[in-house]
């Protein structure tokens, strides 16, 4: 039978265990998603699927893409209502989206979905004349109204946004484009969330919107877990849903960490 003193000595070893382990960070559970020009958040919804039936409390921001400004007000707004610690998603311009509006309180960690992730003072129209997408080469391709919002010419967008989604699908979002002022893509940034919170980001590699090699810099430059999905077009996050939503989910569940 061990002594009293013994049984003391083997209680207090596991007082100072549990003193010097402390428990891991629970897992973030409020997700916000934030899409990219010319669509709206209801492309999401494959991912938001996969995310609410894991248990994440899962919402989409409806930018009105009239302004930089405006789209990250809208951004802030739906962070506004979160009830706690908020992991920020954001794909192609909504990547601008978050890096600004990320420096929001409730922000823990960011992801990039094909998207841009500018620094302070740049701009992804600039960044994007330093590595060309197909979408840039292609004549034609961006249309702008009179009162100076563009869109993607109807016949491109199958082509160069969604070439890894089903015809029909395709076409309707060519139809449905949310007009985005020229403005947004030339908005300097003020701050940059990427340089203070932990990121992850997926490389689609068969983008033609934004060239692959310039997400691969954003990425490396900010230090992001990456991914590269093999073939996936821009619209990666509806033609690869599984994969984007694992990649969210890794990084709810490892932000607080």
């Amino acid at each position: 039978m061990k002594s009293f003193n013994a049984i003391l000595g083997a209680v207090a070893a596991m007082s100072l265990v549990s003193i010097a382990a402390p428990a891991s960070a629970e897992p973030i559970k409020n997700i916000v998603l934030v899409h990219g020009a010319w669509v709206d958040g209801s492309g999401w919804k494959a991912v938001y699927d996969i995310l609410s039936k894991e248990g994440f409390h899962v919402t989409a921001v409806q930018e009105p893409e009239t302004s930089f400004a405006d789209d990250v007000t809208a951004a802030k707004r739906i962070l506004d209502l979160q009830d706690g610690p908020t992991l920020l998603v954001g794909h192609s311009y909504g990547g601008s989206v978050i890096t600004e509006a990320g420096v929001h309180p409730k922000v823990v960690g960011l992801v990039y979905v094909a998207a841009h992730a500018p620094d302070v003072g740049e701009d992804e129209g600039t960044l994007g004349k330093k590595w060309p997408s197909v979408l840039a080469k292609t004549e034609g391709a961006v249309e702008k109204t009179p009162d100076g919002f563009t869109y993607l010419k109807p016949s491109e967008l199958p082509k160069l946004f969604a070439p890894d989604l089903p015809r029909a699908q395709a076409e309707f979002e060519a139809r449905s484009q949310v007009l985005a002022a020229a403005s947004v893509f030339t908005t300097p940034l003020t701050a940059a969330a990427w340089k203070t919170k932990p990121s992850w980001g997926i490389v689609a590699g068969n983008d033609q919107i934004i060239n692959p090699d310039l997400e691969r810099w954003y990425y490396e430059r900010a230090k992001s877990k990456t991914i590269e999905i093999k073939g996936a077009s821009h619209s990666v996050y509806e033609s690869h849903p599984k994969e984007v939503a694992a990649v969210i989910a890794d990084a709810a569940r490892n932000a607080g960490n």
